[in-house]
C-alpha cells in the first residue's frame, strides 16, 4: 500500500476522541497493522498564536506536514488524528498538503449528549476552565452537527463501551479485523 491514509476522530469535547484513538490504535497494534497516532490539538498548541495566524491553523500544517515527513519516510501510510474540527470539509486541504493530495480521508464524529460530556468534562478538567469547556463544547456540538460532510460516520458514544466504539470505528476505515 502506497497511498497514504488518514482517520480522522472529530467531535465535541468530552465525546471520547482521545480515548477512542487509543482503542483504534490497541486495536491495529493487536492486528499488526503499522500505523501512527496524532493528538491534533498539541499541533498548534502555541501561545500567543504567530502572527497572522489567529485560528492557529497555520502552525497545525506545518507540524503536521514535519511530523508525517517523518513517519512517511520510515514507511508509515497510515495515521489516526483527533481534533474537535478534523472532520470539517476544510481541513482536507491540511492534509492534502501534509500527506500528499491522493490522500484517502476517512472521516468519524463521535457524538454524545449534553449529560455525558458534562460528566465527562467534570472529571477532566480540574482546573480553572471547566465552565469555558462546557459552553465550547455545546457549541461545538451544534456547528459539527451541521457542517460534517455527508461521508462522515457518526458514532454515538453515550453508555458505550470503548472497544465497541473502537471495533466500530476501525470497521469504517477497513484497516483490521472487523
Amino acid at each position: 500500500m502506497n497511498q497514504a491514509e488518514v482517520l480522522l476522530i472529530g467531535g465535541r469535547a468530552g465525546v471520547g476522541k482521545s480515548t477512542v484513538a487509543w482503542e483504534v490504535s490497541a486495536l491495529l497494534r493487536a492486528a499488526e497493522v503499522a500505523h501512527a497516532v496524532l493528538e491534533g490539538d498539541l499541533m498548534g498548541q502555541v501561545h500567543p498564536a504567530p502572527p497572522g495566524d489567529p485560528h492557529r491553523a497555520g502552525i497545525t500544517e506545518r507540524n503536521l506536514a514535519a511530523v508525517w515527513s517523518n513517519f512517511a519516510e520510515l514507511g508509515y501510510r497510515r495515521l489516526v488524528y483527533t481534533n474537535t474540527v478534523s472532520v470539517l470539509p476544510e481541513s482536507a486541504a491540511m492534509f492534502e498538503h501534509a500527506m500528499g493530495s491522493h490522500v484517502r480521508i476517512v472521516r468519524v464524529l463521535l457524538t454524545a449528549t449534553d449529560t455525558t460530556t458534562y460528566g465527562r468534562l467534570l472529571g477532566r478538567e480540574i482546573g480553572s476552565e471547566l465552565d469555558r469547556e462546557v459552553a465550547n463544547s455545546m457549541r461545538r456540538a451544534r456547528f459539527l452537527d451541521e457542517h460534517a460532510p455527508t461521508d462522515t460516520v457518526r458514532v454515538a458514544t453515550d453508555g458505550r463501551k470503548v472497544t465497541d466504539l473502537a471495533r466500530e470505528v476501525v470497521a469504517v476505515t477497513g484497516w483490521g479485523p472487523q
